[in-house]
């Protein structure tokens, strides 16, 4: 599912979005190696690099320490100012509904993601918090951006995961939502 970027405020040439995503994909693989879902995200400002991480949820006990929420927070501590004008914000899979809600807190004007996430995608593919004319920030979006090799991650993960190669905290699959863990299955196609 390539989406065709949206042209707002930021702009980043097509061929950087594959360098600053290989960056994300870094943050994820780390991730991975931490039995953590492997998400990176990495943020921009004016093109230099002010934030990267990659989840956390399991290592912080923490459901909202996912690869945005803390790449936000750095780049908010980065430019002292929760207003993150003039960004990018680089992530391997489409964010979840309270990331996307961040996002558009955070007046982040444009994101960049590797894969969609039909499932549970809060920018634009379950819910539209990206495109939402209620809320008061919209966000530019373009997706599809090192697609197969941010898919492959997170489907060679969940599959490890499913084949018993890491140990499941009590109560579920390491790593894996409730659903994911209830379903058996990853939540990217």
């Amino acid at each position: 599912m390539n989406l065709q970027p949206k042209t707002g405020d930021v702009d980043t040439p097509a061929p950087s979005h594959e360098r600053f995503m290989r960056l994300a994909l870094r943050q994820a693989r780390a991730a991975a190696d931490r039995e953590e879902v492997p998400v990176g995200a990495v943020i921009l400002h004016r093109g230099k690099l002010i934030a990267q991480a990659h989840n956390q949820v399991e290592l912080l006990k923490d459901p909202t320490a996912h690869a945005e929420i803390l790449a936000i927070t750095q780049a908010a501590a980065a430019l002292h100012d929760w207003r993150l004008a003039d960004t990018v914000l680089y992530v391997t899979k489409e964010p979840c509904p309270m990331c996307a809600g961040a996002i558009v807190l955070a007046r982040i004007p444009r994101v960049v993601w590797g894969v969609a996430d039909p499932a549970r995608g809060g920018a634009i593919s379950l819910f539209d918090i990206f495109r939402n004319p209620r809320l008061n920030h919209r966000v530019d979006y373009e997706g599809g951006v090192l697609e197969e090799e941010c898919r492959n991650l997170l489907q060679d993960f969940f599959r490890k995961q499913r084949a018993g190669a890491t140990a499941a905290p009590p109560g579920g699959t390491a790593g894996a939502s409730e659903e994911e863990s209830a379903a058996g299955r990853p939540a990217i196609p």
